[in-house]
């Protein structure tokens, strides 16, 4: 089976976390700090926390931003259900925003005449690792005193007007993902970058149980050097040193994978441009794709296919998959708020299907993946 994505591991990785097996740290050590450091200023933001997730700094940008079950926040149903699970967890209640039909990026015009009272923050996503049109959305944001997170899980590495995705130029937290199917893997992890230093400060304390052992914190007078204040409830989000220095190994080769990701992009469209079988979606005006996922739309004709297609890809090996079911179509959402219902993504849900895509595919693979594609819709 070709998958949709994966990891691209090599020597030099597994050596870099052999490294670490061999020193006298796996955990709470220096590799943690050194890539966030890297990280950050790849993305020339000024402060990165990394944690056991993206999930997790999703959950902790959110209580960073100090979302609460008074509040509601803004997201779209087109994303894995992290997104809004976060906001929730907090306790806030989620508004969708539906979705571009030809990016599946959350409409920003549709923005405002969503905001309500009680609104507090944004998460936008960039799908597949098409940047959003962010600086509508900040200067929507501004306008009405939101707070904003990008969850870029599908976008390290992706460009918007020149600058990195996790600049945070555009937003108050930036979110990454380092599954292994995403743009650079730490097996698991994620992290929030930011360049507000008191934000910065809640992340680190959200990652450690709500700790800080920095005197200039202390809310107490403290006992010793010893002395540490838990000053809110969280849990154990870290991530470890092998972790770490996987990401340090893989974030050296991060353009050139991006790079990689494109090009094969490039050689689907040129295959399919004339075939009529699907759409490709669009890359958003100023912004560079990192192509986490190659997303197309079938034709008219084929959606009423959809079912029969995507089995008869996976039964001939090619991985395919559909991103995403509509948040609020799942049994905990459809409970909480049972008539909410967004058109355009409905019909990007029916529409979508997710061909392979990753820098480590071989071309006699693509080439086998060209083939099947065409026989399974002709």
């Amino acid at each position: 089976m070709i998958p949709y994505s994966h990891q691209c591991i090599d020597e030099n990785d597994i050596e870099s976390v052999i490294e670490v097996l061999r020193s006298d740290f796996l955990t709470q050590g220096p590799k943690v700090e050194e890539f966030e450091r890297v990280l950050a200023d790849y993305c020339s933001a000024k402060y990165c926390v990394a944690f056991n997730s993206a999930t997790t700094a999703l959950y902790a940008s959110c209580f960073a931003l100090d979302l609460n079950k008074n509040d509601s926040f803004i997201t779209t149903p087109i994303s894995f259900v992290s997104t809004a699970n976060a906001g929730v967890c907090c306790g806030a209640r989620p508004i969708f925003c539906d979705v571009e039909k030809n990016t599946g990026n959350m409409d920003s015009d549709l923005i405002e005449e969503l905001i309500e009272k009680d609104t507090k923050l944004i998460i936008g996503v960039d799908y597949g690792g098409n940047p959003l049109r962010w600086e509508k959305l900040k200067n929507i944001a501004d306008k009405h005193g939101l707070k904003l997170i990008d969850d870029a899980s599908h976008a390290l590495g992706a460009e918007y007007k020149g600058k990195k995705i996790g600049s945070c130029d555009f937003c108050d937290i930036t979110v990454f993902s380092f599954h292994p199917v995403k743009p650079i893997t730490t097996a698991e992890g994620g992290a929030a970058l930011t360049n507000d230093e008191t934000l910065y400060k809640k992340l680190l304390m959200f990652r450690n149980h709500g700790i800080t052992k920095d005197a200039g914190d202390f809310i107490f007078e403290p006992d010793g050097d010893w002395y540490y204040e838990m000053q809110f409830l969280s849990f154990n989000g870290r991530i470890n040193d092998m972790q770490a220095a996987l990401g340090l190994n893989q974030l050296k080769k991060l353009d050139g994978f991006i790079e990689k990701r494109r090009e094969i992009v490039k050689l689907y469209k040129d295959r399919f441009k004339n075939k009529g079988f699907f759409d490709f979606t669009k890359e958003t005006k100023n912004a560079k794709s990192g192509y986490h996922l190659l997303p197309v739309l079938l034709n008219s004709g084929f959606i009423e296919r959809k079912r029969e297609i995507f089995k008869n890809l996976r039964a001939k090996g090619v991985g395919v998959q559909v991103h995403y079911i509509p948040i609020y179509r799942q049994p905990f959402y459809r409970k909480l708020m049972p008539d909410v219902y967004c058109p355009n993504a409905e019909e990007f849900y029916k529409r979508e299907l997710s061909l392979p895509v990753y820098p480590c595919l071989k071309s006699e693979d693509l080439e086998f993946v060209f083939e099947v594609i065409k026989g399974v819709f002709e």
